[in-house]
């Protein structure tokens, strides 16, 4: 009996694969005169990248991280709303405290691209910032690329299996 339970934990761990973390698409353009400059990958090790997503979470610099996440610069954290549907002035009340305040907000809203509720859309306009709402692989490209030139931005993601 000693003996199965290795073999059982063995079997276990073959059994559940680890989710794949699929890579961001490449953020060069082909037929570009700029092929062989690509800035994306000298980012200073200070800032935040996005390096992949899986349908529960992103990789940002190297590291894992599951569930929703909220960008502010380059400070990254934990975000409550688990499906679009919570996404309310409520759950981004950071921004009213702030600053400097991010000129645009990038939403992720998981799978698909989302309407954004007006009540929404009205809080984060009367903070200052745009908004820009896409799917949370678009999204988390877009804030790589702002974030390399160096514009204060921010952004919210929802997982990719999250929607709705």
């Amino acid at each position: 009996m000693t003996t199965t339970l290795p073999k059982l934990i063995q079997s276990l761990r073959k059994e559940c694969p680890k989710p794949r973390t699929k890579q961001l698409p490449s953020l060069r353009r082909s037929f570009s005169l700029y092929d062989q400059i690509n800035l994306i990958d000298n980012v200073p090790e200070d800032h935040l990248r996005f390096e992949g997503y899986t349908d529960t979470g992103f990789r940002v610099n190297g590291v894992e991280y599951e569930g929703s996440l909220l960008c502010v610069g380059n400070l990254l954290t934990s975000w409550a709303p688990s499906s679009f549907s919570h996404i309310t002035p409520d759950s981004l009340s950071i921004f009213r405290i702030v600053r400097p305040i991010p000129e645009i907000l990038i939403l992720g809203c998981g799978r698909y691209t989302q309407p954004v509720d007006p009540e929404l859309r009205r809080f984060i306009r009367s903070t200052g910032m745009k908004l820009e709402a896409v799917d949370s692989r678009n999204a988390a490209s877009t804030y790589n690329i702002l974030n390399e030139e160096g514009r204060l931005v921010a952004a919210a993601l929802l997982p990719y299996g999250l929607s709705s």
